[in-house]
């Protein structure tokens, strides 16, 4: 009885663990509807998109050290064929609470960052230079999110 009990708990952990992996790395589309109701997400205005070729890519992750910019900690990922101007992005996010997005323009569509011609940005538009390798902080980035849909605007910069 003692196994089986064992078994069981095991097994009730397993199932518990397995949500909060699955929370990462979810590839969505871009359905702006998810925003004109309640949230929790966020609206994301692009603007400054260079040109009409290759993607603009949109990344959430959690307002943390832990998770900001680290790789396959990602929570979605939006991936539309880039628009030059001004694209808009509906995020939607597991729960009230932090998180930062990234956005990078592949203009050449390659999977790469080619540091002369793509563009990247993160939320709360953080100075991005070498010093930091383009890479600000998760403090730098990161905002609050509630029940409802949270409004930002993210500025594209190119080298």
């Amino acid at each position: 009885m003692k196994r089986i009990t064992s078994l069981a708990l095991g097994a009730v952990a397993l199932l518990a663990a397995a949500p909060a992996q699955a929370q990462y790395n979810q590839r969505i589309g871009n359905d702006l509807s998810r925003c004109r109701g309640s949230g929790p997400a966020v609206l994301v205005t692009v603007e400054g998109v260079s040109q009409s070729a290759g993607t603009v890519r949109v990344q959430s992750y959690r307002g943390t050290a832990a998770d900001w910019l680290q790789s396959g900690r990602w929570l979605t990922r939006i991936e539309s064929p880039a628009r030059a101007g001004t694209m808009t992005f509906c995020v939607p996010v597991p729960s009230a609470g932090s998180y930062g997005i990234a956005v990078r323009h592949d203009v050449n569509g390659n999977g790469r960052t080619d540091l002369r011609t793509d563009g990247g940005a993160m939320s709360n538009n953080p100075s991005i230079n070498v010093f930091n390798l383009g890479r600000p902080s998760w403090r730098a980035t990161a905002f609050a999110v509630g029940e409802d849909v949270r409004r930002i605007t993210i500025r594209m910069r190119y080298m």
